[in-house]
């Protein structure tokens, strides 16, 4: 028994000091600008909380009703869930291959029972005239343990671990998709709900724009065709109307999808918040080196190195293969004598494998995981390229932001105050009614566009905080 817990000792030994066939892994270089094209114009960093991927959900998402909104996605989106049990079977996969690194060991007994003509009785057997054996063994050992001398159960031991690793960054990866998609859900709502608003009001303006008109052409003072325009914007604003309470309810449908359950009624938004629903400075520039914190591009690095970890297992396929099967145990002619001294015995049977011939499929092997390998690394540099122009593309869009809402609010109000000069004057029999209803109509435009400009704001500060990776507590 001495001897087969040295020869193990021993294997271990030369499985743990045995090479690594597998290339040394150097990540690629990023094959992007080292910092974003241009600081952003709108929100550059000041006094007070700046926005980095280190920054925590919970604290770039300042409106209570959102936070809980979100809160309850993270806690019921199916999704997410989907992700969660995609990584704990990644876990388990790695924990399977890891466990071939160490040898089994497992316990067993056996007892064979024969009876042979023109045998001698044995001693412990049913009778020495009859010629039978009875044979009780019972032993604790290993069974064709690979002793690793060339790294191929490691680096298979490697690459499940990479792709365990991976699938935790691809569920971190979902979870800050799901609170993006629900933050610009949530938003979407809100400005629907502003339209709704627009649409009522400029219903009622239309109404008695109408009612108005009627009144004047029973008096002779307009005529039918001033009548029928003033009814095709009113019921333009019915449809309107409409057509945004539909919305709305869509909106809420799919903000329930996001959240897995119904969104409680006081969560839900009843307009555009005049403030900002997320923190809004940024640094002034932004290195490159901020998206390897992305979880899609670290899942892609983890896939790399896998890939890598895998040529090192096909190598080591072109030298031999040793393994090792080893008991030791107690055996006796009868069941009461098996534990008893003098009763031991062990067995070891090492082998080796070395193949000669086998057609090209070791080389096959190879140049598989060699051009796995590099189809990873232009998985990996494309995966860089996609997450920069989307900072690129954000921060583009934040820098010219703030111009365009001050431009589309300046054009709102001068539109507001146009339709009240142009209404007054139709009421008092200055201008023709078409004056007016282009009035009310330019000022409809600027209003839903002006809804549309703070949506694409508030959706634009979200879509940056997911393109930097976004902090996940």
């Amino acid at each position: 028994m001495r001897n087969v817990k040295a020869l193990t000792a021993t294997s271990l030994a030369l499985a743990l000091a045995a090479c690594n066939m597998a290339p040394k892994y150097v990540r690629p270089d990023l094959p992007v600008p080292e910092t974003s094209p241009s600081g952003p114009v709108d929100g550059v960093a000041q006094d007070g909380a700046t926005v980095s991927a280190d920054t925590a959900w919970k604290d770039f998402f300042t409106d209570p009703r959102l936070a809980r909104v979100i809160q309850t996605a993270l806690d019921n989106n199916r999704d997410l869930r989907i992700a969660v049990a995609n990584v704990e079977q990644a876990r388990a996969q790695y924990r399977v291959q890891r466990a071939d690194l160490l040898p089994t060991v497992a316990a067993g007994g056996s007892a064979t029972y024969q009876d042979q003509p023109f045998a001698q009785g044995a001693t412990g057997g049913a009778g020495g005239a009859s010629g039978r054996t009875d044979i009780y063994t019972a032993s604790v050992g290993i069974s064709s343990w690979e002793i690793d001398l060339f790294g191929r159960v490691r680096n298979l031991t490697k690459a499940a671990q990479e792709s365990y690793f991976a699938s935790v960054e691809n569920r971190n990866a979902a979870q800050t998709a799901l609170i993006a998609e629900t933050a610009n859900a949530w938003l979407t709502m809100a400005a629907d709900q502003e339209r709704l608003k627009i649409a009522s009001d400029l219903e009622k303006a239309f109404g008695q724009t109408l009612d108005l008109t009627k009144a004047r052409f029973a008096k002779g003072i307009a005529s039918e065709l001033e009548v029928r325009q003033a009814q095709t914007s009113y019921d333009q604003a019915r449809s309107d109307i409409a057509l945004a309470t539909t919305l709305v309810a869509q909106d809420r449908n799919a903000l329930d999808l996001l959240a897995g359950t119904s969104v409680a009624a006081g969560d839900l938004p009843t307009e555009l918040p005049d403030n900002d629903v997320t923190l809004n400075n940024l640094p002034a520039e932004l290195p490159s080196t901020l998206l390897l914190r992305r979880p899609d591009i670290a899942a892609a690095e983890h896939q790399l190195k896998g890939a890598n970890a895998n040529i090192g297992a096909a190598r080591a396929a072109f030298f031999p293969s040793i393994s090792l099967t080893a008991a030791f145990g107690t055996m006796s002619l009868g069941l009461s004598n098996l534990f008893k001294s003098g009763s031991d015995y062990w067995s070891v049977a090492p082998s080796a494998s070395l193949p000669i011939f086998d057609y090209g499929k070791n080389q096959g092997n190879l140049r598989y995981a060699r051009a796995t390998y590099d189809a990873m690394v232009a998985t990996y540099e494309k995966s860089v390229q996609t997450g920069f122009k989307e900072v690129a593309d954000a921060l583009a869009r934040r820098a010219t932001m703030t111009a365009q809402l001050e431009a589309q609010t300046s054009l709102r109000d001068a539109a507001r105050v146009s339709y009240k000069l142009s209404d007054a004057r139709f009421r008092a029999g200055v201008d023709d009614f078409l004056t007016t209803l282009a009035a009310q109509r330019t000022l409809h435009s600027a209003e839903q566009t002006l809804v549309t400009t703070r949506l694409t704001r508030a959706s634009n500060m979200v879509e940056i905080y997911r393109t930097i990776g976004g902090g996940l507590n």
